[in-house]
């Protein structure tokens, strides 16, 4: 998007409100930078804290050494595990390894992560709604003993199951997922297990349900909807879901450098959010970028007002200034 464009043609532009950074993704940005300024570089950090790479380039700069497994620290060194969550092994494994280490998952997910051991110590199966080989789903499984848990990422799934005992089972879910796909699979859930326990808040965070309601509210008016995420992104996806089931067409991009032009063949209305790992700054990258080829008639659609902060862990609290 370098070509400027001289006969500029009108463009109104719905920006989604709440989108990008949530609480726990705040939170864990912090716990590294925090981190950084008490220890200095390096400091190492367990998987991409958070899925976006404008986010993690921007980190390293400052000295943050992003690692896939703890055996790439070296001893004495000071590593954070990321938003995501992770198995119970991988503090153990610190532990064991005389590691300093912050856990920086969201309390949200640390949330489900509670819920999971209490469904276990009760007794009963958890089956797991959530997407096979997402970092939170491999995090909430290693809460518990092997075989506790059943995935399930489809309603097709549900009526797959082979469960030994039928009437002592709960679900749990992923914090990032759809609202509605989620609601249809618990439904499918509780017609094939009437007894089956739920969770007695929901799963799916507040800042995933208000940046889903938020592209609802805008995507019905939109020929084309841009999402600001990674590929990798859980709750960045389900946003471009959200906005195709709505009537929009939608792309999922990382930087203003990913959109082209042709995509703009007959907008006269484009939506514009970002998923929770997307920090402000690339919107307004995207606008300006936007800007040197259309009038813009710029409006923000709000749905939700969101103030939630979380505590940061006390090692790094003392450290804010």
């Amino acid at each position: 998007m370098t070509e400027q464009n001289p006969a500029k043609r009108p463009l109104k532009l719905l920006l989604a409100a709440p989108r990008g950074f949530c609480a726990g993704v705040d939170r864990a940005i912090k716990i590294v930078e925090l981190a950084l300024e008490k220890h200095g570089a390096p400091v190492y950090v367990r998987h991409e804290i958070v899925h976006n790479r404008f986010v993690v380039d921007s980190l390293k700069a400052k000295g943050a050494v992003f690692v896939d497994e703890l055996d790439q620290v070296p001893d004495g060194g000071h590593v954070v595990f990321s938003a995501h969550g992770v198995p119970k092994s991988v503090p153990q494994n610190a532990q064991e390894r005389g590691l300093a280490y912050l856990d920086a998952t969201c309390p949200l997910v640390s949330k489900v992560h509670r819920q999971a051991e209490r469904q276990v110590e009760a007794g009963r199966h958890i089956i797991f709604i959530g997407h096979a080989g997402h970092p939170e789903v491999i995090g909430t499984f290693g809460q518990v003993p092997a075989g506790s848990m059943s995935l399930v990422e489809t309603v097709e799934d549900v009526a797959n199951l082979a469960i030994a005992n039928e009437d002592n089972l709960s679900f749990l879910t992923q914090t990032t997922l759809s609202v509605d796909d989620t609601a249809e699979i618990v439904e499918a859930l509780q017609r094939r297990f009437p007894s089956i326990i739920g969770p007695k808040g929901e799963d799916i965070c507040y800042a995933t349900s208000n940046r889903q309601n938020a592209v609802k509210a805008i995507a019905g008016q939109c020929d084309l909807v841009i999402v600001i995420g990674a590929p990798n992104s859980s709750n960045s996806l389900r946003l471009v879901e959200v906005a195709e089931r709505a009537g929009s067409k939608a792309h999922l991009v990382q930087r203003a450098n990913d959109i082209s032009m042709n995509w703009f063949d007959g907008v006269e209305t484009l939506g514009l959010t970002a998923g929770a790992s997307a920090p402000e700054l690339l919107v307004r990258e995207i606008i300006d970028s936007l800007a040197n080829h259309f009038e813009l008639d710029e409006q923000q659609v709000t749905t939700a007002e969101e103030s939630i902060i979380f505590k940061l862990p006390r090692e790094v609290a003392g450290a804010v200034a």
